[in-house]
């Protein structure tokens, strides 16, 4: 876990750095200025974000950073530690008790955790958390700050609101995951009220002021606040950008239509620009108040960039070289761009090629802030805290294996998109899908487009890698989906057909 299990740790203010964890919503490997590959892509090319690349500059790119493929289960894996498979909050969450039913062809989908984190231990359908991590941070000295989107719990479920996780202070998160509009004139609203409207920005309604904008004025006070009462603090700055609605920040979107881009990814690059100036200002404000030098800047995605629909262009390209986006456990679905920034202890210009996965983020945190201990009863952490890797202590996590769990239907088709378990291994990594029963084997280190399928090649390491995906699938207790035709669960990856019939693989 890489800290102690007992009491609360109270260290100084003195050893506790502040920490900003800025949390893009929908943002792809590709969707940057920044190159995460061996070489620039056009994509690379296309966009305009000077201020990941200055953090970059200052501080360590990760070129193997994972999430999950879709919002809700990443964002419950942040707070808590648990992968997917454990927490079982596997697809979004919205309202109370209620799955987004989309069953894929001849399956019936489990009775997932749609309640998402559960503050209570009697609430139905919800993934109970001793431990969320604002929570710990807020009991070891931090002011602990929530800015946009939250997506924690369902409506009507406590965590719907942050503060009852842990947040000292909660701007304008609330159960949905996706705002109804970006603009102010409009409210951050439909015509009519609806759950998709943004709370808490009532100060710039009817005003010429993009959300992204909103919520980065919002939380620089916030900071200020923060500053004055001489506290560290914890800055989860999770911008709704650059997810659905797509819709132009008009300060950058005339630029890409003059480029030739067509006029919807002229607006997906204005969002992408406008979230990047949100990461200027903040590090900006950081600089100016002398606190950089004791903030430590986390960036990350929540999922793949969107792909299989609602983009301008072809399917499923919008994050190439890496195949799919949103929804697809292929590379384009849960690879994303991640910058870590901490001064004195990450060398500048540097580059981690290791993998990590989005429960890593749990332990890393409160190993930065000095918590040594957790008091009281904790839920079972999966995440492996990665400092030595910041640190480059030539960390290995001698073939760690990472995994991945959707006993779901996200809803569009696509390559990877599915009903599927995968475990990435070293270079290997296995997917399987339930719908079939079938395998995809891909050696991501040769092939980083997972164009080769190499299941029928490779027998022994497609069974070797199915074995150990299924008894770690046991041993956290993952939901599998069942047959409509028998009701009977449908098989795990090491009894599936193709494994036990050698014959398969000739």
């Amino acid at each position: 876990m890489g800290f102690l299990i007992g009491t609360a740790c109270t260290n100084g203010k003195q050893n506790k750095p502040n920490i900003i964890l800025f949390m893009v919503d929908d943002m792809g490997w590709q969707d940057t200025s920044v190159p995460f590959w061996t070489e620039k892509t056009h994509f690379n090319k296309r966009y305009h974000t000077p201020n990941m690349e200055r953090l970059a500059e200052q501080g360590m790119k990760f070129t193997q950073a994972y999430a999950c493929a879709v919002c809700s289960p990443t964002r419950v894996s942040l707070m808590t530690g648990m992968n997917a498979a454990r927490h079982r909050v596997t697809n979004w969450t919205l309202h109370k008790n209620t799955m987004q039913v989309n069953p894929p062809q001849g399956l019936r989908i489990p009775q997932w955790n749609v309640n998402g984190i559960g503050v209570d231990k009697d609430l139905e359908n919800a993934v109970y958390t001793s431990q969320p991590l604002p929570k710990v941070l807020q009991l070891n000295g931090y002011t602990t700050i929530h800015c946009g989107k939250a997506h924690f719990g369902a409506t009507g479920t406590k965590a719907s609101d942050p503060t009852n996780i842990g947040f000292t202070v909660n701007i304008a998160g609330h159960a949905a995951g996706a705002p109804a509009s970006y603009l102010g004139i409009h409210n951050y609203a439909k015509n009519k009220s609806s759950v998709w409207d943004v709370p808490g920005l009532e100060e710039f309604h009817g005003r010429e002021v993009f959300l992204t904008e909103a919520l980065t004025q919002k939380a620089i006070r916030a900071l200020e606040q923060a500053v004055e009462e001489d506290k560290p603090f914890f800055l989860y700055m999770a911008h709704y950008a650059v997810h659905t609605p797509i819709m132009g920040d008009k300060r950058f979107e005339q630029k890409y239509l003059d480029a030739g881009l067509h006029p919807i990814e002229a607006k997906y690059a204005s969002l992408i620009e406008g979230m990047d100036k949100s990461l200027g200002d903040i590090m900006n404000y950081i600089e100016a108040k002398g606190i950089s030098d004791n903030t430590v800047i986390l960036f990350m995605s929540d999922n793949g960039g969107l792909s299989a629909l609602g983009r301008g262009g072809e399917k499923h390209t919008h994050n190439y070289p890496l195949s799919s986006g949103k929804g697809s456990i292929h590379e384009g679905g849960i690879r994303e761009p991640m910058i870590v920034k901490w001064p004195g202890k990450v060398k500048p210009q540097s580059q981690c090629n290791e993998y990590l996965i989005i429960e890593d983020f749990y332990p890393t945190i409160l190993q930065i802030a000095g918590v040594q201990q957790l008091d009281g009863e904790c839920q079972p952490i999966d995440g492996l805290s990665f400092v030595d890797k910041l640190k480059d202590n030539g960390a290995d996590d001698g073939g760690r294996p990472l995994f991945w769990h959707y006993p779901n239907n996200w809803g569009p088709s696509g390559p990877g998109i599915g009903t599927y378990s995968a475990i990435r291994k070293g270079d290997w990594k296995l997917i399987y899908y339930y719908t079939d029963t079938s395998f995809e084997l891909f050696n991501i280190n040769n092939d980083i487009g997972e164009h080769i399928n190499l299941a029928a090649k490779n027998p022994l390491i497609t069974q070797a890698l199915a074995k150990e995906l299924s008894a770690y699938l046991r041993k956290v207790g993952a939901q599998l989906p069942l047959f409509k035709a028998t009701n009977k669960m449908v098989p795990y990856p090491d009894e599936s057909t193709e494994i036990i019939k050698e014959t398969n693989w000739k």
